[in-house]
This record gives structure tokens, C-alpha cells and sequence, in this order.
């Protein structure tokens, strides 16, 4: 490949035992193919974030013989090429949590991001501080989990409130969903940072892909 379009960094996963992935909302279709191929041809985990729906049509468009192995995963809107890292039971689950459906693509590419390291993972949606008992209910299906990733916009309480409950590592994502002051996620963040819950950890805004990230450290930490 050109290393005018990626030096890719194909020891990554041997070095920090995860992938680079591609951001894909700033490049073309073009330059989010020849990536997507090269990293295949090298043997390793090939996945695309912040995609939307045109670009990986025309994604699909330039790599017809992929057709059978490249998967838009609308939801989270990310882009995939082959298969897979095969599952870590050893690693343990990590459950992803969203205060609303709004918060549904962040924590779609977080569990997205996951599944391709080969961490079993699941989504428990819809479980915001403005019904408090849809997350009570919920308590012993939190304990079960090794890591959380929590997913919220407007004021961002939530991680803070499951932070409190349970002991396990917490990962915070503010999401940029809310009205006026919500400031595009910036109320969340800020709420995150200033979290009166002790050792809760913040990634940046809608970046479901760090905490997945954040949470495979931990996991490979404590295997």
C-alpha cells in the first residue's frame, strides 16, 4: 500500500493486544478500501469506525470480490473485513450500558469493537437515571460483568450512579446527545470528570471504541 494514504502499525496487537483501527469519518472510500485490504492481506483484524451508510456502499462498490467478508454494522456504524478474533472466554464479559436508545450507536461501537478482539460482550440498553428502577432491576446482571462501559448524554449521571453500586471497573462515555446546555456532550464530560464516584474513568466524547479499548487493557491486565 502507498505509505503516502497509512503507515499501518501491524505490531500492535502483538505489542498492546489490540488492532488499529481506521477512522473512517475523515477519509475517503477509497483510502478506508486500500486499508481495509491491506490490513487483511497482513494477517490482521481489519475493522473501520465512524462510517455511515453512503461511504460503505461505495466501500462496497470498490472490493466486489470482498462482497462474502466485508459487514456494514449499521448500528454501530463501522465497517469489517473478514472475520473476527476468536472468543476469550479466559478474558471474561464486559457489559455495555446506555442511558437511552439515543446513546445506541456509541455503545454499539464499543461492543462492535470488543467482539473483534474476541471479548464476549453484551448491550443492556436503556437504563437512564430518569427511571432509576430500570437500573435497580438490574443489579445482579451488573455484578456478573468483569468491566462496564456506561454510555450517557445529557447530564451524564449514570456511570456515576453505577459506579456506586457495584465494584468492578467503571468506564464512562459521555455521549453528545441533549438539549441547549448539553452542548454536544460536553455537559456529560464534564459531569463525568467531576463524578463524586471514586475511580470512575472517562473516555472522550462518543468514543466508544477507546472505552472498548480501555476495557481490553484491563482485561488482558488481570489474565
Amino acid at each position: 500500500m502507498n505509505p503516502d494514504i497509512a503507515r499501518l502499525d501491524l505490531q500492535r496487537r502483538q505489542r498492546l493486544g489490540m488492532v488499529e483501527a481506521i477512522w473512517g469519518e475523515h477519509k475517503t472510500s477509497d483510502q478506508i478500501a486500500a486499508i481495509l485490504v491491506s490490513l487483511q492481506q497482513q494477517g490482521e483484524l481489519a475493522l473501520a469506525t465512524r462510517v455511515d451508510p453512503q461511504k460503505a456502499e461505495a466501500v462496497a462498490q470498490l472490493l466486489p470480490q470482498e462482497a462474502g467478508s466485508l459487514t456494514y454494522h449499521r448500528d454501530a456504524r463501522c465497517l469489517t473485513l473478514g472475520a473476527p478474533a476468536a472468543l476469550n472466554p479466559e478474558c471474561g464479559e464486559v457489559l455495555v450500558l446506555s442511558g437511552g436508545t439515543s446513546d445506541l450507536a456509541v455503545a454499539s461501537e464499543a461492543q462492535l469493537a470488543l467482539h473483534w478482539h474476541g471479548i464476549q460482550s453484551q448491550r443492556l440498553l436503556d437504563v437512564g437515571v430518569a427511571g432509576l428502577h430500570r437500573l435497580l432491576d438490574q443489579q445482579d446482571r451488573l455484578r456478573q460483568a468483569r468491566v462496564l462501559i456506561v454510555c450517557a448524554g445529557m447530564e451524564g449521571a449514570l456511570p456515576t450512579v453505577v459506579a456506586g453500586l457495584v465494584p468492578q471497573p467503571v468506564i464512562a462515555v459521555p455521549v453528545s446527545v441533549g438539549y441547549g446546555v448539553s452542548a454536544g456532550g460536553m455537559a456529560a464530560l464534564h459531569g463525568m470528570l467531576a463524578s463524586c464516584a471514586p475511580g470512575l474513568s472517562v473516555v472522550n466524547i462518543d468514543n466508544g471504541y477507546g472505552a472498548a479499548m480501555a476495557a481490553l487493557r484491563i482485561l488482558l491486565t488481570a489474565r
